[in-house]
């Protein structure tokens, strides 16, 4: 699904030109991009419902050296300003995740569906608090972890730059981290709650390591809008239970 009238130095010009976070994408991947000699574009996801409306898609590249690459388009109307929004992954995990932090219409649910009339939904607002406490306690099941090979350390630095918090790790986690060779992404927790009788999100990724050892290193990321101008923020932890506490100082904030 690509323009026929636009070439592939064209397309890629204007989809680094409307991303609005181009810049965090590694530069290993920018150089090889220099070298794409056609494209093509298509639609992998599609949601609307109640005004907003998010869609994915896949833009895989041919370069100079017979391998490809795929970037991932998120577009989304979201924002503050309703208008439409371009973000741009070099992973498939990673758009997903980051559709999956997109604001849904108020009164529905994950899926888009209403969840009850006013009177319901304060009630429901009452008990938030409790249910994120208690769903925080509980550890998810452990699972077999099945890393991927895929510029994890620059997958690392990144998780790392984007921290906003006080408490993130420093080098020597950074440093460490150069090292990794294959990691996963896990999502150990969500949840829609009031604070300060707006609407917030809270989540929870594990970005598990494999070292150059054979060694195993997790850094621990909270992704919320509990900021006073509803923005989304993340904040970087070394350890699960100082990741949870974060969010449950976040959800208390009154």
């Amino acid at each position: 699904m690509s323009d026929p009238y636009e070439t592939t130095e064209e397309h890629l010009e204007r989809l680094l030109g409307r991303a609005l976070n181009s810049f965090d994408l590694p530069d290993a991947t920018v150089e090889r991009l220099e070298s794409a000699l056609a494209h093509s574009t298509s639609l992998h996801s599609s949601h609307h419902s109640a005004g907003l409306h998010r869609e994915t898609f896949q833009h895989a590249f041919l370069l100079a050296d017979g391998s490809s690459l795929v970037l991932w388009e998120l577009a989304h109307n979201a924002g503050r300003d309703g208008t439409t929004q371009h973000e741009l992954y070099t992973e498939a995990a990673e758009v997903r995740l980051a559709a999956s932090r997109l604001p849904r219409p108020a009164g529905t649910d994950a899926f888009g569906l209403p969840v009850g009339d006013d009177a319901d939904l304060d009630a429901d607002l009452d008990g938030d608090l409790e249910i994120l406490a208690t769903l925080m306690a509980a550890r998810p099941a452990a699972a077999r972890r099945i890393f991927i090979p895929d510029d994890s350390a620059d997958h690392a630095r990144r998780v790392l730059r984007r921290a906003e918090n006080a408490g993130r790790p420093g080098p020597d986690i950074a440093l460490r981290l150069s090292g990794a060779v294959a990691h996963q992404i896990t999502q150990a927790f969500g949840r829609q709650c009031s604070v300060e009788g707006r609407d917030a999100g809270f989540t929870l990724y594990e970005h598990a390591f494999l070292l150059c050892d054979n060694s195993e290193v997790s850094l621990w990321e909270v992704e919320h809008t509990a900021t006073p101008d509803g923005r989304h923020m993340c904040e970087v932890y070394e350890t699960e239970r100082a990741a949870r506490e974060a969010m449950e100082l976040r959800a208390r904030v009154r």
